[in-house]
């Protein structure tokens, strides 16, 4: 901290920029270190990405309506139902949970911003980079075609000569840079950067789940790389990593994948289970059951993920020693799920609760998610998991799981954090109408599949024939799919109609939902700054329990508004970093290498330019506020303390940490 000194401080602190108020144009947004706008752009761009994504789960429920469909052909349906899978899980759900953790994790912390603002703002150019590099396999025509898992040999150049597969490796690997260079900033920022008083078990939920996740990802993605490697070099350098003539072994890559992706199952739930620990207790106004046991629970099903792979595979002959292990494994790591479910439960009982849109959504992802749960438990059985395979059953599960855990639970986040973000609350009548259709819609699409599976239609069919008895169900899955569709259609309505109100609606309260953590002592929408001073943290639940106090008698009562309590925002010169065109010029060069490896290697000339240029560029770019005095360059990064001249009387603290 700085320290107080008789002499004048200068009107800026050297070696730091002073982030403008209200500069919205587009270069401000492509040049942004702001945790808050690359919260902003994640969310934005993964929404984008999930209506694509909708559109080819739109095309999968029309082709499958009727017997011989013929919406799609064979081949188109194989690259679909690929792209969809790998739309949802890498370019929607996961960059939405990084949205949410990127805007609000610094600010449930009492941060200024994260440990390495342009490493934030690199991440998300590079998944940007790879998502589009991936969905430009749509654009030549030759798209991934070996399902979202790729087995190996299916994924070779004998069974898919195209360069769709090509795609698939690569992109994966430049989406996985950004998820490892974002996992190793939020894992800085949460250990070393929280509000004085603050201990780790005085954190939000949300904030425990978001670390969770980001150790998850910073132990999985390496292996999921290694195994995109091994794919890369199979297709296009001549090894034999996967090819069995040669000796070698296809569940090499079964391991390799399903190591990396069961503990990816959770590195999509857990965001959304601190979403819904966050909503839960604030609109049941009760303070969240079992605090302790939800984060032990939330590290025990990180921990446990990575025990549980193989259930994946109790038909692929890795034998009963195994299938035995395996199966008692996917029981036990049902035991913390259930904890968490119990805990919300029970902070819900007995509570004043308010059925808003946000709570809905959230009660939503209790009920479905334990419905995904009990069907996922059924695989432990060897019996029963050897008839399942294969089958729509196994699609119901995951999506009772991914869809009605994930991704309900992030609507929930979008509905309660709204006012926070954009400084206007969504509409409630058409959130309700959002979430009724939704709940409906997924219901009538993903339900009936239980069915199917046990009647023995196999997932992966582009067509089947009449009279199995799989016609009824499939038409009313597919009627349920456009429900679904509906119901987000409700959510795009009311995003536009709701900002249109807000232009002459004076502006939302500073507390709208009677909150209880400490982004909410801010004004809303949050300033560039985040918060006027340090707060000291002294309980879990701060922001409340400063709103509320006890009488005489026990009971609990207001003793402050939050007028009182919150932030007013109108601290100026605060210590900010500069914004930086380096990332997106390093992060642009990553597809032009990708490209140089399936066609030609100048393009990798062309990438490998752009990315040194990044680099370079990066290393020597000066970090001083461009209006202010020239005298003192550091990484950009970490801006720590000003020089100990400067006054507490005129200048603001550094952040914390």
């Amino acid at each position: 901290m700085s320290k107080t000194m008789e002499i004048e401080a200068p009107a800026r602190p050297i070696g730091v920029y002073t982030r403008p108020k209200g500069n919205t144009g587009w270069r401000d947004w492509i040049t942004t270190v702001d945790h808050k706008k690359i919260g902003i752009l994640y969310g934005a761009t993964a929404m984008i990405f999930f209506a694509i994504g909708g559109l080819e789960a739109l095309l999968i429920r029309l082709q499958l309506a009727t017997p011989n469909g013929t919406v799609l052909g064979a081949d188109t349906y194989n690259r679909v139902f690929t792209m969809h899978g790998v739309t949802m899980v890498f370019l929607v759900i996961m960059p939405l949970a990084a949205a949410f953790a990127n805007y609000l994790l610094p600010l449930q912390i009492g941060a200024r911003d994260v440990a390495f603002p342009r490493l934030n703002a690199l991440s998300f150019w590079v998944f940007l980079a790879g998502g589009l590099f991936l969905n430009m396999a749509w654009i030549v025509g030759d798209a991934p075609d070996g399902g979202w898992f790729a087995y190996a040999p299916n994924t070779g150049m004998i069974f898919s000569p195209g360069k769709g597969m090509d795609y698939y490796a690569l992109g994966l690997q430049i989406t996985g840079i950004a998820s490892l260079v974002s996992a190793m900033n939020l894992i800085v920022t949460v250990l070393n950067m929280r509000a004085p008083g603050m201990t780790l078990f005085k954190m939000p939920v949300f904030t425990w789940m978001i670390l969770v996740v980001q150790f998850l990802l910073l132990f999985a993605v390496p292996v999921i790389t290694v195994a995109l490697f091994l794919l890369m070099f199979d297709r296009n350098f001549g090894a034999n990593f996967f090819n069995p003539e040669m000796g070698a072994d296809p569940l090499l890559w079964q391991h390799l994948f399903w190591i990396f992706g069961h503990p990816e199952v959770y590195i999509l739930i857990l965001p959304s289970f601190g979403i819904i620990s966050e909503v839960i207790p604030t609109f049941s106004r009760k303070p969240l059951f079992g605090y302790p046991f939800m984060v032990f629970s939330g590290i025990a099903i990180g921990f446990m993920g990575w025990g549980v792979w193989a259930h994946h595979m109790f038909v692929s002959g890795i034998g009963p020693i195994s299938v035995a292990a395996f199966s008692v494994s996917t029981m036990f790591i049902a035991v913390p799920t259930g904890v968490k479910i119990l805990n919300w439960l029970a902070t819900m009982w007995g509570g004043k609760i308010r059925f808003n849109t946000p709570m809905l959504f959230a009660t939503g992802v209790v009920s479905m998610f334990t419905i995904g749960g009990l069907s996922g438990v059924t695989h432990s059985l060897a019996p029963a998991d050897t008839q399942q395979t294969d089958t729509y059953y196994i699609v119901a599960h995951f999506h009772y799981v991914i869809f009605g855990g994930s991704l309900l639970g992030i609507f929930a986040g979008f509905y309660f954090w709204w006012p926070k973000v954009f400084g206007h609350l969504l509409g409630e009548k058409l959130g309700k109408w959002n979430f009724w259709l939704m709940i409906i819609g997924f219901n009538m699409t993903f339900g009936p599949m239980h069915i199917l599976g046990l009647q023995g239609m196999s997932r992966r069919i582009d067509s089947y024939s009449p009279g199995f008895g799989f016609e009824f169900w499939n038409m009313f899955a597919s009627i349920g799919s456009f429900v679904i569709a509906l119901g987000v259609l409700m959510f795009v309505i009311n995003i536009i109609t709701s900002a249109r109100k807000a232009r002459t609606a004076p502006p939302v309260g500073l507390d709208p939902w009677d909150a209880r953590s400490l982004e909410w002592f801010t004004p809303n929408p949050t300033p560039a700054h985040n918060f006027d001073d340090d707060i000291q943290v002294s309980s879990l639940d701060e922001f409340w329990h400063r709103k509320y106090g006890e009488d005489e008698n026990g009971r609990v009562v207001r003793v402050a508004t939050a007028e009182e309590v919150c932030q007013d925002g109108s601290a100026t010169d605060t210590h900010l970093p500069s914004p930086s065109y380096w990332p997106v010029i390093l992060a642009a060069g990553l597809p032009f290498v990708a490209f140089g490896l399936i066609y030609t290697l100048w393009f990798c000339v062309l990438g490998g330019i752009l990315i040194f240029m990044g680099i370079y560029g990066w290393i020597f770019e000066p970090v001083d506020d461009p209006d202010g005095p020239h005298g003192h360059h550091d990484d950009g990064d970490v801006h720590d303390e000003p020089s100990d001249e400067v006054s507490t009387e005129t200048a603001e603290e550094a952040p914390v940490g």
